[in-house]
């Protein structure tokens, strides 16, 4: 902590620690590219912080300590007259947010050491994957694309059937799918190279539904949308002949899973990222090993993998309460 009195609350923060949240926020800018969104909640996180060292007397980053900063995430955690207690991934957010202030003031030469270094943020309690049942996928891609009132299947019909089937067949991500262009496929081996994160790319399987279904897009819809375009190498494109956007699929996938009866609002609803969970898990349902999973789903390590066989974990123990005589009791 420091032995500066405390402030009123509402203290000003001092123009040297709003100087060096601009620098840093440029640089997030500039450098890093961080997009507008995750800008705009850093912006907040830090106006915060600085809201805190302002009522402490800290007038300066260099004067700042670890005690500051451990007292200032405890009560983001607790809430104030002010703001309701943050959850713990908020707050995650808000610890990366100040790490990463006190990391750029120390680079810059603006203090001499990082009281933020040793402060470790909340760890979020890990989620599982939401995974539908398989008879559920097949009820969802069932009412993608559904045949127009002449009987006839239309190009954005035949489009959602096989963006559904891609979706499903590969696990791919939504980036990965949207990003795909047609010389990435290679239907006759029934393989597609996709480009995931950080640059890496893998080739994985497309399923024979999944291969039907792109093929009849190919050849019966995708040359009818290119036409009200410039021309595209993606794969699913949209009624003016551009790439489909993540919006555009997503709209795709909330009709098909409305018309399935599925959710499509709250924390069931269904979701692109739904049938990449779905397909891990069928996967491993089915036998499959962890790391082969792993590099269909273009994890880096295996423990990003492994949540899924969580997911199994709780579906045995569903069968077995169910199904063993001595299970209960």
């Amino acid at each position: 902590m420091t032995d500066t009195p405390a402030q009123p609350a509402g203290a000003e923060p001092a123009p040297a620690l709003r100087r060096a949240v601009r620098g840093y926020l440029d640089h997030l800018t500039v450098e890093r590219g961080l997009a507008a969104n995750t800008l705009a909640s850093y912006r907040r996180d830090l106006e915060r912080y600085l809201s805190t060292l302002a009522e402490v007397g800290v007038h300066d980053l260099a004067a700042a300590g670890a005690g500051v900063v451990e007292a200032h995430l405890a009560r983001l955690r607790a809430g104030d007259a002010d703001h309701p207690p943050l959850a713990v991934s908020s707050t995650a957010r808000a610890a990366s947010a100040v790490r990463g202030l006190h990391r750029f003031a120390l680079r810059e030469g603006l203090t001499g050491a990082d009281p933020a270094r040793d402060v470790r943020p909340p760890t979020p309690a890990r989620r599982l994957p939401r995974a539908l049942p398989v008879e559920d996928v097949l009820r969802l891609l069932e009412t993608a694309g559904p045949v127009t009132a002449t009987g006839d299947t239309a190009p954005r019909a035949l489009r959602d059937r096989a963006l559904l089937e891609f979706l499903y067949g590969t696990g791919a991500r939504i980036s990965e799918t949207l990003g795909a262009a047609v010389d990435d496929l290679d239907l006759d081996e029934g393989t597609v190279l996709l480009r995931g994160k950080g640059g890496r790319s893998r080739l994985v399987p497309i399923g024979g539904h999944a291969v039907a279904a792109v093929r009849a897009w190919l050849v019966r819809g995708r040359p009818a949308l290119l036409a009200a375009g410039r021309g595209t190498p993606a794969v699913f494109v949209n009624a003016r002949g551009g790439p489909l956007t993540r919006q555009g699929a997503w709209a795709v996938l909330r009709a098909a899973a409305e018309r399935a009866g599925l959710p499509v609002t709250g924390a069931e609803a269904v979701s692109p990222h739904t049938l990449r969970h779905s397909y891990a898990t069928h996967l491993l349902d089915g036998g499959a090993d962890v790391r082969v999973v792993q590099e269909l789903l273009g994890h880096a390590s295996v423990t990003t993998t492994q949540v899924y066989t969580l997911v199994t974990v709780e579906r045995l123990r569903e069968v077995y309460a169910t199904a063993h005589p001595r299970a209960l009791g």
